[in-house]
C-alpha cells in the first residue's frame, strides 16, 4: 500500500487552502502539483544530462528533442534550467520562474498542466499569497522513485482523486465508477485467459473510449501485475472532460505509460484512435446522455459508411446514446483471426428493451446476438453509482468465445448481491464487498445455470431465444351489408382489401413457426385474418428480469379475510371511544 503519511502530507495542502478555496476545488491546485513533483523527482537524475544534450545539439543545428527523450530515459522531458528546489531560492519571482519551469516540459506533459488549467490557479494563489507556501511544500515531499514506486505512487495518486471526487459530487457523478464495479469487470474480462495471460513477458492492450480519470485502465493494470509481474499491460483512452483527461494522462504518466494514447475529444463524433484495434476494452459511458450536439456527424458516417464505419448496424434514437458506445467498442475489436477481443461496459435497462422490431435499438441488438458476440450480462444491484440510483447492468461481449460459450448468452442476476455502505457517496448507498466479486466472477466462469436462495441467479439462453418476428394480421373491409371488399385492379384484384382500422401486429418468437403459431393464436378468433408477410420485421428484445422472477403464491384467503376482520375490528373500537 501507499505511504499513508504521504498521502496525509500532500492533504494538509488543503490547510493552507482553506478559506481562499472552496472544498470542491482543492484538487485543481493538489493534482497539479503533485503530478509536478513527481515529474520534477523522475527528471532529477538525468537533469544536467539533458541540457548537456540540448546545447550540444542546439550548437550543430540539429533538432535536440530525440536526443533529449533519450538522455531523459523517460517518455518526456524538461529542458528548463529550473527546478522546483531552484524555485525556492527566488521568492519574489516565484509566479514567472514557475511558468518558465512549466514552459520547458515537452508537448504531452504541457497539455496535462493546460487541461488542468493550471496557469489560472497560479494566478489565484499568487493573489492569495500563497503561491510561494504551496510550492515550498510540494519541493519538500520526496517523490523519488527510489522512494516511492510507480505503483505506489498510482495509489497515492488514486486516494487523492476519490477524496477530490467525494468533495466535488459533480466530478464523482460524472467521471468516477466505484473501484469495486471495476475490479469485478476486469475480474470477467480476464478470466477466460488466465493462461494466457500467466505467460511471462506477455504484453496486452487495453482501451476505454471514456476514460474519466483513469481508473479503469488503473485496476486492470494492477490487477494483471498481481495475476503475472512479467505481463505488460499497454494502456489507451479518449476522455471529453478537460480535467479528467488531464488526470487520466498524469496518472498514466506516473504509472510510467506513453501517455500519447490517450487521447483528448468525444470519442463518438471525433474517434482520436480510427485505426485501432485492441485486445481488451473497458468503457463505463454515460447513461442515458442524448446524442443531438454530434447527431449531424453520427448520421453521416453511419450514411456514408456504412458497415464500413461503427454504426453500420443501426442508430439508437437521440435521447440515449449508450448504444453508439457499444456498438464504437465492437468495431475496435481485433479480428478473431488476429486473436480476438472481450470487453466490459455498463449500461443502464434501457439498451435491453428499449425500441420494437426494425427500431435503431432492436437492430443493434439483433446485430450482437446474430453475430454471437454477447457472452454475458450481469445485473448489478441499484444505489451502485454516485449519481444515479438505477438498475445498471455489465455486458461482457467477445468475438472469441470460447467452445462451451458459443451460440449462447448468459444472463446473471446480482442484484440481491451487495452490502450497504457505512456512509453514502452521492446516489451510491450500496457496493460489492470482495466475496460479491468473487462470486458473481466463479458464476461467469462456470457458465452454468444456477440459484442461489431457491430462485435463479444464473441462466443460459440461445441468442435465438431473444429473438422475434413481428408479424401484421389483417382483417377484410366489409361493406355494409357484411361482405367483403375486394380490389379491382393490379395487385389485390380479386382479393379482400385489408382494414386499417382492424390491422393488428402479433409478436412471435424465432423458435417457432409464424403459421403454426397463427393457426394457433389469431385463427380461432379471426376466422377471416391473414398475415401479411410483406410487413414482417425481425426484432431481438432481453426482457431480463422476466427471467428471474420467481411466482410467489398468494396468501390463503382465509388468512387475508381474518386480517382484514381484525382492522375492521380495530376501526369500530376506535370509533367506539370517539363517541363516548
Amino acid at each position: 500500500m501507499a505511504d499513508p503519511n504521504l498521502s496525509s502530507f500532500i492533504w494538509s495542502v488543503a490547510d493552507l487552502l482553506r478559506g481562499d478555496f472552496k472544498q470542491s476545488e482543492y484538487g485543481k491546485v493538489i493534482l497539479p502539483f503533485t503530478v509536478l513533483r513527481r515529474l520534477d523527482c523522475v527528471l532529477d537524475k538525468t537533469k544536467s544530462a539533458v541540457l548537456a544534450e540540448k546545447e550540444a545539439r542546439e550548437k550543430a543545428g540539429l533538432n535536440p528533442e530525440p536526443f533529449i527523450l533519450r538522455a531523459s530515459g523517460q517518455y518526456f522531458y524538461n529542458t528548463s534550467p529550473l527546478d522546483l528546489k531552484r524555485l525556492m531560492g527566488d521568492q519574489d519571482h516565484i509566479g514567472e520562474n514557475l511558468r518558465a519551469y512549466l514552459q520547458g516540459f515537452s508537448p504531452a506533459v504541457r497539455d496535462i498542466f493546460e487541461s488542468f488549467d493550471f496557469h489560472t490557479q497560479i494566478d489565484r494563489l499568487q493573489k492569495a499569497g500563497l503561491l510561494y507556501l504551496v510550492t515550498e511544500k510540494f519541493a519538500n515531499i520526496d517523490l523519488h522513485p527510489t522512494v516511492v514506486s510507480n505503483a505506489q505512487m498510482g495509489i497515492v495518486f488514486e486516494e487523492l482523486i476519490r477524496k477530490f471526487a467525494e468533495l466535488s459530487n459533480e466530478t464523482a457523478g460524472e467521471h468516477f465508477t466505484p473501484r469495486e464495479v471495476i475490479a469485478l469487470m476486469v475480474n470477467l474480462i480476464f478470466i477466460e485467459d488466465s493462461d494466457a495471460l500467466t505467460r511471462p513477458g506477455v504484453v496486452r492492450s487495453l482501451y476505454d473510449p471514456t476514460a474519466g480519470t483513469g481508473g479503469m485502465l488503473s485496476v486492470a493494470d494492477e490487477h494483471l501485475a498481481a495475476m503475472n509481474p512479467d505481463a505488460r499491460l499497454v494502456m489507451f483512452g479518449q476522455e471529453l472532460n478537460p480535467e479528467s483527461y488531464a488526470i487520466c494522462k498524469a496518472d498514466m504518466l506516473i504509472k510510467g505509460q506513453d501517455i500519447s494514447n490517450i487521447i483528448f475529444g468525444n470519442t463518438l463524433s471525433a474517434d482520436g484512435l480510427p485505426d485501432s484495434a485492441f485486445d481488451y476494452m473497458l468503457s463505463n459511458p454515460p447513461f442515458g446522455v442524448e446524442w443531438k450536439k454530434i447527431e449531424k456527424e453520427v448520421r453521416a458516417e453511419h450514411t456514408r459508411l456504412g458497415y464500413n464505419g461503427r454504426f453500420g448496424p443501426g442508430l439508437p434514437r437521440v435521447s440515449d446514446g449508450s448504444l453508439l458506445f457499444l456498438l464504437h467498442l465492437v468495431s475496435k475489436m481485433r479480428r478473431p483471426e488476429d486473436g480476438g477481443s472481450r470487453f466490459g461496459i455498463v449500461l443502464n435497462g434501457s439498451p435491453l428493451f428499449t425500441g420494437g422490431a426494425g427500431s435503431g435499438e432492436s437492430e443493434i441488438r439483433r446485430h450482437m446476438l446474430e453475430n454471437d458476440l454477447v457472452e454475458a450480462i450481469i445485473a448489478l444491484p441499484t444505489d451502485m453509482f454516485y449519481n444515479t440510483g438505477i438498475s445498471t447492468y455489465v455486458w461482457i461481449v467477445s468475438n472469441r468465445k470460447p467452445a462451451h460459450r458459443k451460440g449462447l448468452v448468459q444472463l446473471v442476476d446480482g442484484s440481491g448481491l451487495w452490502r450497504k455502505m457505512r456512509k453514502s457517496l452521492g446516489s451510491k448507498r450500496k457496493e460489492l464487498g470482495p466475496e460479491h466479486i468473487e462470486e458473481l466472477t466463479r458464476l461467469f466462469g462456470e457458465c452454468a445455470e444456477a440459484e442461489r436462495e431457491g430462485a435463479p441467479v444464473s441462466r443460459l439462453f440461445r441468442n435465438e431465444d431473444f429473438g422475434y418476428r413481428t408479424i401484421t394480421v389483417e382483417r377484410p373491409q366489409r361493406d355494409e351489408a357484411g361482405k367483403i371488399v375486394k380490389g379491382v385492379r393490379g395487385k389485390t384484384k380479386g382479393k379482400p382489401l385489408p382494414d386499417s382500422a382492424l390491422r393488428d401486429t402479433e409478436n412471435v418468437p424465432l423458435t417457432e413457426d409464424v403459421e403454426a403459431y397463427f393457426k394457433r393464436e389469431v385463427l380461432p378468433h379471426a376466422p377471416d385474418a391473414w398475415i401479411d408477410h410483406d410487413k414482417t420485421k425481425v426484432g431481438y428484445e432481453i426482457p431480463f428480469n422476466r427471467h428471474f422472477y420467481v411466482f410467489k403464491a398468494p396468501r390463503p384467503l382465509a388468512e387475508i379475510d381474518a386480517e382484514l376482520k381484525g382492522c375492521t375490528d380495530r376501526i369500530v373500537e376506535l370509533i367506539g371511544g370517539l363517541t363516548k
